[in-house]
């Protein structure tokens, strides 16, 4: 996906800003002012996401060795943080508003609203190309919940002009922030075990190991590890036990094991061929080594 997306998207999401503070202000609307805050939280997060973009482009370089796939993921980390604490400020001013209820002018919220949903809902197509990188699936998921809160003031809005309950307004308040709350605590755990070396999600060590035995002469498989470089890019080490042979013939057997674990997606393997058994040292994941019944 080009990165001139997310451009366009800060610049709207800017002007957003703008017409709900007014409109907040005008209209007397807690929940518009903080739709307004949470919009604005978007620009650094998309500013973020646009310069992780930038990174992850850049080679492998002898400081980075594995390139920058993980700046997306490291900016993704960062956006879910800075929500988490936003949608708490958000909360507690919605339940000190529950507290004193204030009339608000509907007209203005369900004006601004349809405004800020037609920028958001735009912007959320316009992600939908990109939503297998995390990256910028936390930026999707964050303008997907704006709409989404967009839709609930436009109801919110004419049911207060139906029935006169202006707490309806902070109610909705409140409801923003859970949203936001609850989609930033899972890109938060997401990009976490990401920059932990945690294994991929839709990968399990198991699998691997019992694919790797089934490559002819490989007997034994231990010492596996598997983990997430970011963007989508995925790398394996492990130590497999091999019959004595000559090097020709080990290295078909380890372009069958790479050959073999690429159908987990993992694009990246290093294989330590040998003979002896698993060393008394070292650090595995499996329980026992695995070899073939």
């Amino acid at each position: 996906m080009s990165s001139s997306v997310l451009v366009w998207a800060i610049a709207a999401t800017l002007g957003l800003v703008i017409a709900e503070i007014l409109g907040g202000f005008l209209g007397r609307s807690v929940a518009l002012l903080n739709d307004a805050v949470h919009n604005l939280s978007d620009i650094p997060a998309l500013g973020i996401s646009w310069l992780a973009m930038q990174w992850a482009q850049r080679p492998a370089d002898s400081e980075k060795t594995y390139g920058y796939h993980r700046a997306g993921t490291l900016a993704a980390f960062t956006n879910a943080v800075l929500l988490v604490g936003l949608a708490l400020w958000l909360g507690y001013e919605a339940i000190e508003r529950l507290r004193a209820p204030v009339e608000v002018v509907e007209s203005w919220m369900i004006w601004t609203s349809l405004a800020a949903l037609a920028v958001n809902g735009g912007i959320t197509l316009a992600l939908l190309g990109g939503r297998k990188d995390l990256n910028l699936r936390s930026i999707l998921v964050h303008n997907f919940g704006d709409a989404l809160s967009n839709i609930a003031i436009i109801v919110g809005a004419l049911i207060i002009r139906q029935t006169g309950l202006y707490w309806i307004d902070p109610l909705l308040g409140l409801a923003i922030g859970l949203l936001v709350l609850y989609s930033s605590l899972g890109i938060l755990r997401e990009s976490a075990h990401v920059l932990l070396e945690g294994r991929p999600r839709e990968t399990r060590i198991e699998e691997v190991a019992r694919a790797i035995l089934s490559v002819e002469h490989v007997a034994e498989v231990h010492d596996v590890h598997v983990w997430s470089l970011g963007g989508g890019h995925n790398a394996l080490s492990c130590h497999a036990r091999i019959p004595d042979m000559h090097m020709d013939e080990c290295e078909k057997v380890l372009s069958a094991i790479q050959e073999k674990v690429r159908e987990f997606g993992i694009e990246h393997s290093t294989v330590q061929l040998e003979r002896a058994g698993l060393p008394a040292t070292s650090g595995y994941v499996m329980p026992e080594p695995m070899r073939k019944s």
